[in-house]
């Protein structure tokens, strides 16, 4: 009986068994579906960035999405790849996270057969996400190789001294334009945006202080021409307005002498106008003239036949209204004077 009653239970558990597997099988393939839908809808849904870019391939064909916020996509059929808008940028020559100096990148020989370490910082961004993608491999890598490539080539063109002191914008230019043209003719999808020598210097400490004394003596004498042109500007417009100053006063004394010699020419004039009236008056007043001049402190006394004397100079007496001496006037002595010419 024992054995019978055991077989029962087994045989009830068996059936309780049947009757339930049926119902989790359902619970399970209810879950199953249920998370299916919902990874479904979730793979659906994708949202976009204002600095991404969104490229969406249909069966292999892309399409770029550059409109930010929530985008549908359909799930299995379409795949989305996100690129980003900004200005990227890698180093040439040493590590950002660490500033530890690459010198398989860095350490390069000059035209003069000078070796130099230059570190480069490139900015670049994505113009054609689809290129960017799918025209190559791996394209910041393209351009990396390229920059290291064209960076040698016109780091030997150039002598040591120039790459470190005075060259480094025309070695920044030269580099841009010939990985500009080279991106241009590849078509990956990479633009350059700028590429900028962060640090260059020689290989060893010692050839490092003497390129900075070198440096010093070059700004010094930098230092020292500008203070000339300076001085120079200074100067220079100072001399001008010296030389227009003595220009203006000797034309100034130039016109007031021709001035005073017409004036002169006149006097002479009028004087040789009244010499031919009066010869001998004219002369003896020129002589009474010149002689106060001369000596303006002399005195004339002129005794007449008479015995009477008459004082002549200073002259001040004689050209006023009369000179009075022991007898007559200066009319009466000029009419004397005109009598005895006669």
């Amino acid at each position: 009986m024992l054995g019978k009653r055991k077989k029962d239970l087994g045989e009830e558990k068996i059936e309780f068994y049947k009757d339930n597997s049926g119902k989790i099988a359902k619970i399970i393939i209810s879950v199953i579906v249920a998370l299916f839908v919902l990874f479904t809808l979730l793979s659906g849904v994708y949202s976009l960035k204002e600095n991404e870019y969104a490229v969406v391939t249909t069966f292999g064909i892309p399409k770029v999405v550059e409109q930010s916020g929530i985008h549908l996509k359909i799930p299995f059929a379409q795949e989305v790849k996100k690129v980003p808008k900004t200005i990227n940028g890698f180093p040439i020559g040493y590590r950002t996270d660490t500033d530890e100096s690459v010198d398989s990148e860095s350490f390069m020989i000059t035209r003069d057969y000078n070796f130099v370490n230059v570190d480069f910082y490139v900015e670049y961004r994505v113009t054609d996400p689809v290129k960017y993608l799918y025209a190559s491999e791996s394209p910041v890598d393209i351009l990396k190789m390229l920059t290291q490539s064209y960076i040698r080539d016109t780091i030997g063109l150039y002598d040591v001294d120039s790459v470190i002191t005075t060259g480094k914008n025309e070695i920044q230019a030269s580099i841009k334009e010939k990985i500009v043209s080279r991106l241009e003719t590849e078509d990956i999808g990479v633009q350059l945006v700028n590429i900028t020598i962060q640090d260059a210097e020689p290989p060893t400490q010692e050839v490092i202080s003497a390129f900075k004394n070198v440096e010093n003596a070059k700004q010094g004498k930098e230092t020292s021409i500008n203070r000339a042109n300076q001085k120079r500007n200074e100067d220079i417009p100072a001399a001008r307005a010296q030389a227009d100053e003595t220009i203006k006063t000797a034309q100034a004394q130039a016109e007031e002498r021709i001035n005073e010699a017409k004036g002169q020419v006149a006097r002479l004039n009028e004087l040789y106008a009244e010499y031919q009236k009066y010869p001998l008056i004219t002369k003896q007043r020129m002589f009474y003239e010149t002689m106060e001049d001369i000596l303006p402190d002399m005195k004339v006394i002129i005794e007449k036949s008479d015995g009477t004397t008459q004082t002549m100079l200073p002259l001040e007496s004689f050209s006023s209204v009369g000179i009075t001496g022991n007898t007559g006037s200066s009319v009466g002595s000029e009419a004397t004077v005109a009598e005895e010419e006669e």
